[in-house]
């Protein structure tokens, strides 16, 4: 037979108003009470009915990730560090791809919104650095967080900080590193292959790679830079493209692992030996970093926990404004990995 509240509230000694208010995370609720009704809902392995529970009133016991990114990984992280927490708190995931190139994007988005009637929503880049995505949700009043490359702002550079609604991953610090960590070995020649264009993290990436030449004094070759995407494919033709020119690096710089991936590939076909001839480096930290030979040097983000605290964001937004968790992190930086494809410039 299924339990019920019914069943929680009498095993409790509580009503199932009061059961009702601890499975919804009300703050009023003593501690006392509220061990109790947990300690039932243990002991009777209460699953509440999350459908009935939101269609019995306004509140909403779902919430989303918009997402429009090519790597499979990066959006598996996201969903994993989410749920972890959707999980804590009685909640589902609604799992939501949307293509910012299709014009009716924000229709799309607008109906997916009132049909699942969704507590909040969570982004991801690059839609989570599209302006008019943003308006629209202030438009709807629907809590969101965004998570975005760059650093996080004062607030009193950016209003929406003071409203706590972004996880930033400071891109430009870390790529700075993986530049410095090829420079201290040697390497003047310094490649970089770019990734998606339309993605804020490629422009911070980018220019921390700039900043570590700068500060080092050497000169920025733009032959060495290469437009891509953050794919395999990417890499491999920006690789083969780059190592044929006149002036060959002793260094690649790879936008993501997975064109770093790539990049070692097309080496591997010129018979070009990694690190002794070419020194490798990717970012992200994804498996693509430890399923090539030899293993990437890249730079750790830690996707899960970054989407992890985004929810923890969420849900501490949607329960009152005025509660806000001012301890919770909010700015992380990627931090330099060393592995085998990187080594001392060849003399």
């Amino acid at each position: 037979m299924k339990v019920t509240i019914n069943d929680v509230a009498r095993l409790a000694g509580v009503s199932m108003k009061t059961v009702s208010r601890v499975m919804n995370n009300e703050p009023s609720v003593r501690k006392k009470t509220s061990d109790k009704v947990m300690a039932a809902v243990k002991e009777l392995n209460y699953q509440p009915n999350l459908a009935a529970r939101s269609l019995a009133g306004t509140k909403s016991f779902a919430v989303g990730l918009v997402y429009d990114n090519p790597n499979a990984y990066y959006v598996i992280d996201m969903q994993n560090g989410i749920l972890s927490r959707c999980k804590d708190e009685g909640y589902e995931l609604l799992i939501h791809p949307c293509s910012d190139s299709e014009k009716n994007m924000l229709d799309e988005l607008k109906t997916m919104i009132s049909r699942s009637r969704v507590a909040g929503l969570i982004l991801t880049p690059p839609l989570s650095e599209r302006t008019h995505v943003i308006e629209m949700l202030e438009d709807l009043n629907i809590n969101y967080v965004r998570i975005l490359s760059g650093e996080q702002p004062t607030q009193n550079e950016d209003e929406l900080t003071q409203k706590h609604t972004s996880i930033y991953v400071n891109d430009r610090d870390a790529s700075y590193t993986i530049t410095t960590h090829l420079i201290e070995h040697g390497h003047k020649h310094i490649a970089f292959i770019a990734g998606d264009k339309e993605h804020k993290s490629t422009l911070e990436r980018l220019a921390g790679y700039k900043d570590a030449l700068r500060d080092y004094e050497i000169e920025i070759d733009d032959q060495l830079i290469i437009d891509g995407t953050y794919s395999f494919e990417s890499g491999v033709e920006g690789a083969k493209s780059v190592l044929a020119a006149t002036n060959k690096p002793t260094a690649i710089f790879a936008c993501n692992d997975e064109i770093a991936a790539g990049a070692l590939f097309a080496s591997r076909l010129m018979d070009i030996k990694i690190p002794e001839q070419l020194s490798i480096a990717g970012f992200e930290d994804s498996p693509f970093s430890r399923q090539t030979w030899p293993k990437l040097t890249t730079a750790h983000q830690s996707n899960s926990h970054i989407a992890k605290l985004a929810a923890k964001l969420l849900f501490t937004n949607n329960r009152s404004a005025s509660k806000r968790d001012d301890n919770l992190e909010l700015c992380f930086t990627p931090e330099l990995v060393v592995r085998d494809s990187t080594g001392p410039a060849p003399q």
